[in-house]
């Protein structure tokens, strides 16, 4: 039997289907989300829980002239189900394939980039004054989970939104409440009613008879108004977006389609800022995913007939930080955790259950947890804001103004640096060496392998200022994890092998790329110093000019970006001292990565391992010497 959703090749086609058709629709899509994202990962939960909403919304309104604006995108999904995409799902977060969030460059229906959260509103605000600047006459939609409200620039827009009065409609999809039976039944006939138009018009023309009767006049008018109000206090559950200048409709069954389609087409004739309050369940429909809604929002491959998730049985960095901190409260009781609605992710979750009363979440909410945690710092606590690196972008005058400039010991947790794969260029971590590194009395660290992750984080907790340890996604080396930890010298870097040819500097995850290069160059005859630059900021200056007068080459190596980064730091030491060695720096150039595997993505930059080692020889030929070595270091891309 033919599918329905085989035939829906646009949101025209689905509008010519019956409510029973919709259904079913709505289970086939059900099926391809959990299929799909079985095979290349990705965010379950959120969009099993939007699938009658997104259906519901392509049936109203007429995209792309109306403007559908999904905040941090992971409940995009059914939407590019529906418009064109759906055979290309399985390429979904892939190199060369769909991404994983709304990407104008993909399609039409994606009209605006997105992959941070809580900035729906704003964009959706800007689209909808341009429309009326413009004179055009489309709907503007902007479709906001209840967790990026917690976002601070949520609420501004909603403030601007509400004062210009403009016509916007902003969807709330509440994914952490039930739906109660009688509640819902009650809100739906409270939303039929004040959604009908005939209720907007009988309450207009209900007030302007009153002030015109003498006897009544606009005294009575107003009396009445304000009977209205008191009315609405005790009835409307909303009245926080009331106050803020919007017409609240909700709560809604979002799994309900008829309510659905029907709140949305009065919606869409109402006039002025709308806010619809949706109630729908993260991963409905797959029950691994609605049991453990937390471990579905990104996963990477899993079995869809148990729910496993497959992965590596080696420790990342994140499960690794995640022991060391609990173990760390056990012994400093001013030791807290803050993370901004990243608590799984950030390796927070074992904390939050030893130590509740020392574990915050402050929601996606960055600029506070930083500036929470100085003031946690100011008091004598030691606090520790665990955060993805792209995320705590957002947090960056709080990281000048708080807390550097105060020289507060907070230690930041900085997950996902570097190249972080399948989520794409708003998920690299590519930028904190840059925005770091010039911040006066910030010390900065990436670590190499796990042991000295775990011993950069056992320094930091006994230096004075704020510490910042970037690491990447994913495991490490694989290293045996030591007992011992050792402090390390602040600034002081680390040489790893000597050689007389050429040095390699590496930070982070490049000293593991480095350590394949040495191997390469070392087969081939080419002798080759590698040196783990541990820091940042301080570098070890004394090391470098040292190394400058011992080499005429030396290669940097960095997963970040080289604008700014830590080859531009060696650069200025080299400058400063007058140094003449030639550096050749590795890293991210000056554009935006797209999705992929990480090894795809370092073998595009050509910084992958061979790569690197044909760059050198390029820049460097005379360090062949013979013609076996020249045919030795030819190397074709994989």
């Amino acid at each position: 039997m033919d599918k329905i959703l085989d035939s829906i090749n646009s949101p025209v086609d689905m509008k010519k289907l019956t409510l029973p058709q919709m259904l079913e629709l709505a289970k086939e899509i059900r099926e391809l989300l959990i299929k799909s994202v079985s095979e290349c990962g990705g965010h379950l939960a959120a969009n099993l829980g939007v699938v009658e909403l997104t259906l519901a919304l392509h049936y109203v309104f007429d995209s792309p002239d109306d403007k559908l604006i999904w905040d941090v995108g992971h409940q995009s999904y059914v939407h590019k189900i529906l418009t064109g995409r759906r055979e290309d799902m399985f390429t979904l977060r892939q190199y060369g394939g769909l991404s994983g969030f709304p990407k104008t460059e993909e399609s039409e229906h994606d009209i605006f980039n997105t992959g941070h959260s809580s900035t729906s509103i704003s964009a959706a605000m800007g689209i909808a004054l341009a429309r009326d600047i413009k004179r055009e006459k489309h709907s503007v939609i902007a479709i906001i989970g209840d967790g990026a409200l917690t976002g601070g620039m949520a609420f501004e827009a909603l403030n601007h939104a509400g004062h210009a009065a403009r016509d916007l409609i902003v969807i709330l999809n509440d994914n952490e409440m039930s739906i109660s039976r009688n509640v819902g039944a009650l809100s739906a006939y409270l939303n039929r009613l004040r959604t009908d138009p005939s209720y907007y018009q009988t309450k207009e023309e209900i007030e302007s008879r009153l002030s015109r009767i003498p006897r009544i006049g606009p005294n009575i008018a107003r009396a009445a108004g304000r009977f209205k109000d008191m009315v609405k206090y005790m009835m409307v559950p909303g009245i926080l977006f009331e106050e803020l200048g919007f017409t609240y409709i909700g709560p809604v069954n979002g799994h309900n389609l008829e309510e659905l389609t029907t709140v949305l087409a009065n919606a869409k004739k109402m006039k002025g800022p709308v806010l619809i309050h949706t109630i729908t369940q993260k991963g409905r429909g797959y029950e691994p995913a609605r049991q453990n809604p937390d471990r579905f929002h990104g996963v990477g491959p899993f079995d869809v007939n148990t729910g496993t998730i497959l992965k590596k049985s080696v420790k990342t960095y994140t499960e690794i930080f995640s022991d060391f901190i609990v173990e760390k409260a056990a012994e400093d009781e001013k030791v807290v955790a803050i993370t901004a609605a990243m608590k799984s992710g950030t390796g927070l979750g074992k904390f939050a259950v030893t130590y509740p009363e020392r574990f915050f979440d402050v929601g996606i909410c960055e600029q506070h947890a930083v500036t929470m945690a100085a003031g946690m710092a100011r008091t004598g606590l030691r606090p520790v804001v665990a955060v993805y690196s792209t995320f705590l972008q957002r947090a960056y005058d709080q990281l000048v103004h708080d807390v550097a400039l105060q020289k507060l010991p907070v230690i930041f947790a900085i997950d996902r640096a570097g190249l972080v794969g399948d989520d794409g260029p708003t998920h690299h971590g590519v930028f904190d060496l840059a925005y770091l590194r010039h911040i006066p009395n910030m010390t900065v660290m990436a670590p190499s392998n796990e042991n000295e992750l775990l011993d950069m984080f056992y320094t930091a907790f006994k230096m004075e200022g704020p510490v910042a340890i970037r690491y990447p996604r994913g495991v490490g080396e694989g290293a045996v994890i030591s007992k011992e930890r050792t402090l390390i010298e602040s600034g002081k870097a680390k040489v790893l092998h000597d050689g007389k040819d050429l040095a390699i500097i590496g930070i982070g995850r490049g000293v593991t790329i480095g350590k394949e290069v040495l191997n390469i160059l070392k087969a081939r005859g080419i002798s080759m110093l590698l040196l783990d630059a541990r820091f940042v900021k301080p570098l070890d200056k004394d090391m470098l000019c040292n190394l400058a007068r011992r080499f005429t080459r030396i290669v940097s190596i960095e997963d970040n970006c080289l604008q700014g980064g830590f080859g531009s730091a060696l650069l200025e030491v080299f400058s400063e001292n007058r140094l003449n060695s030639e550096i050749l720096r590795i890293g991210i150039p000056d554009e935006f990565i797209d999705q992929g595997k990480v090894d795809i993505l370092f073998n595009y930059l050509n910084m992958d391992p061979k790569s690197i080692v044909e760059t050198i020889i390029h820049r460097w030929p005379d360090l062949v010497h013979t013609k076996k070595q020249w045919e030795l270091l030819k190397f074709g891309k994989n």
